[in-house]
């Protein structure tokens, strides 16, 4: 595997040093990608941080939901966006430009979700998302009921909260980090031929 530039400001570990699991993640991801992710790279330093991330971040955006990919990955790039994370939103940009199908609407979103051409529930999505994105968040209960009238059950709701503070939290952590995207994200899904 090729070395491209450090991952993290805080340094990552030789491919040699890796533990088998997140060397197995690697190869996986070389194979399937033609890359490793730099978050990977980043969070490798501390293997059961890498390990606690990663899972929850695929409970949230692979696991059981009735919210599509899509809908979760434009959630992560709203609230990234947001947050003004380079790495998130270049990522889950790609991500979903492809998943979402629909390479414009995924940059509106990543530009200012507030004007983008969102469907009715899309919109309500990310305005939630939002919402849970706000310094000093606490839910009430008429944005519960809103929310509910508006068609979504109460394990919808807590995975739009879920999905936007975990980015929020990954947002504050790339900043840390000085995470910066992987080059080959930013040409993912533009095309049809991607």
């Amino acid at each position: 595997m090729e070395r491209p530039s450090p991952a993290s400001r805080f340094g990552e570990p030789s491919l040699d040093a890796l533990p088998d699991d997140i060397r197995d993640i690697y190869e996986t991801n070389q194979t399937k990608l033609g890359f490793v992710p730099n978050v990977f790279r980043a969070y490798a330093r501390r293997p059961e941080h890498f390990r606690a991330f990663m899972h929850y971040h695929d409970v949230l955006m692979r696991g059981p939901s009735n919210l599509s990919r899509a809908e979760r990955e434009a959630i992560v790039v709203a609230v990234s966006s947001e947050n003004r994370c380079q790495y998130c939103m270049t990522a889950h940009g790609a991500a979903l430009r492809i998943l979402g199908k629909d390479p414009l609407l995924a940059e509106q979103i990543a530009n200012n979700w507030r004007t983008a051409d969102l469907t009715p529930r899309l919109r309500a999505i990310l305005t939630f998302a939002s919402r849970v994105n706000e310094p000093g968040f606490a839910a009430s209960d008429d944005e519960i009921g809103a929310l509910r009238a508006a068609g979504f059950s109460d394990d919808d709701i807590w995975d739009i909260a879920a999905i936007a503070a975990f980015f929020g939290f990954s947002n504050r952590m790339a900043g840390l980090m000085d995470m910066r995207p992987n080059a080959e994200f930013y040409a993912m899904g533009r095309d049809a031929t991607r």
